[in-house]
């Protein structure tokens, strides 16, 4: 299978304004080749990204000999058009918006690579093609790769790669897991094993303000403005990185110790339509959390298993079936008409997922209801 690392690099300051050179010219040529692209559709012909890169690399290229400085890898506008192509593609199947033009410090990237050849990775030093030698602050795997991507986030260069690793099935301490995802609690499983909701960017609101109102009052163009943009930019990747670390200890967790893990389908963008419970619905990362249950439980050898998105998890009895009408979100006990049976609203939900994912009614396990009294 294949994995992805993406770790901090450890550069000085000729290397980043190297690395900003790199990320330019694969701007300038995602641009060039989106304009292009539009301008041949309205004159109307059916442009592609090989038309474009072949036009560029002959007649464009030559002239901006500012591309071809020392130290600059070529490969970075080939990718270019294949990002532009990729994007029109996800546009033209519905599955993204019309590609649009990139801007200078937003999202700067680029893609390299060794001209076909493998590129070794290895330790805390990498051997970049025609770039040279860089430092990373935790130790790489030793395997090789086709192709690396770097990226800033807030003045901080990343480098991103794929490479094939083996399976890494782990011993399973439970069979079947059901997993109910909340506000309150970010993750219950059928277990009883609770994951808190640490609501990182409700706790970093305040400083969040704080340094969007020092940037609003700096003056465009001036240098205090670009550290107040640093800052900001530096505060949101810290709340990033912390919801990811949090969501990246759960699923691990989830994938080693369970061979079977139930989740609800939620309709995630419909939850956001509600104004009172968005911001703290976008604080979850809940596609965060399925993607990365998608490709860990391919890691570790578990299987996924993702219930209907109409299955009544919260207003059904875990022990005798019963579904209950009317359940609003202050009720965080529930109780039920029909037996008398009473427990946490989001243990409940947990134990009907796993009862879910085993196929069989609530009425017809007995075991799952003499586990949930428990």
């Amino acid at each position: 299978m294949l994995l992805s690392i993406k770790t901090k690099l450890k550069l000085n300051k000729t290397q980043k304004i190297l690395l900003s050179k790199h990320a330019g010219i694969a701007r300038f040529t995602y641009n060039w080749g989106l304009s292009t692209w539009q301008d041949l559709y309205e004159s109307g012909l059916k442009p592609n990204k090989y038309i474009l890169k072949k036009f560029f690399n002959n007649h464009v290229k030559p002239e901006l000999t500012w591309i071809k400085e020392k130290g600059i890898c070529q490969k970075i506008t080939q990718y270019a058009f294949d990002n532009l192509g990729t994007a029109f593609d996800s546009f033209f199947k519905g599955k993204s918006q019309y590609p649009q033009f990139k801007k200078k410090g937003r999202n700067d990237s680029f893609t390299i690579d060794a001209g076909g050849k493998p590129i070794s990775i290895g330790g805390t030093r990498l051997k970049l093609p025609t770039i040279g030698w860089v430092g990373t602050f935790e130790g790489l795997p030793h395997t090789t790769c086709k192709s690396i991507t770097i990226s800033r986030i807030a003045d901080d260069w990343f480098v991103a790669f794929a490479y094939e690793q083996k399976h890494e099935p782990t011993e399973k301490q439970h069979e079947v897991v059901g997993v109910d995802l909340g506000i309150k609690e970010l993750a219950t499983l059928s277990t009883g094993v609770v994951f808190s909701n640490h609501r990182h960017y409700k706790k970093g609101l305040a400083k969040l303000q704080n340094l969007s109102r020092k940037y609003a009052r700096t003056v465009k163009g001036s240098a205090n403005r670009l550290k107040a943009k640093f800052k900001l930019a530096k505060h949101h990747a810290k709340v990033a990185n912390q919801r990811k670390d949090t969501l990246h200890k759960i699923t691990t967790y989830l994938c080693k110790n369970h061979a079977h893990i139930v989740v609800e389908d939620l309709n995630v963008s419909g939850m956001l339509k509600n104004s009172k419970l968005s911001q703290a619905i976008s604080d979850l990362g809940l596609f965060e959390f399925k993607r990365q249950l998608e490709y860990k439980c391919l890691k570790f050898g578990s299987e996924l298993i993702t219930a209907d998105r109409w299955y009544p998890s919260s207003k059904l009895c875990s022990c005798c079936g019963h579904k209950k009408e009317a359940l609003s979100l202050s009720d965080r006990i529930f109780n039920c008409d029909n037996c008398g049976f009473s427990i946490d609203r989001d243990l409940n939900a947990s134990i009907n997922l796993r009862q879910c994912g085993l196929g069989v009614s609530p009425s017809e396990a007995p075991a799952v209801s003499r586990l949930a009294k428990a």
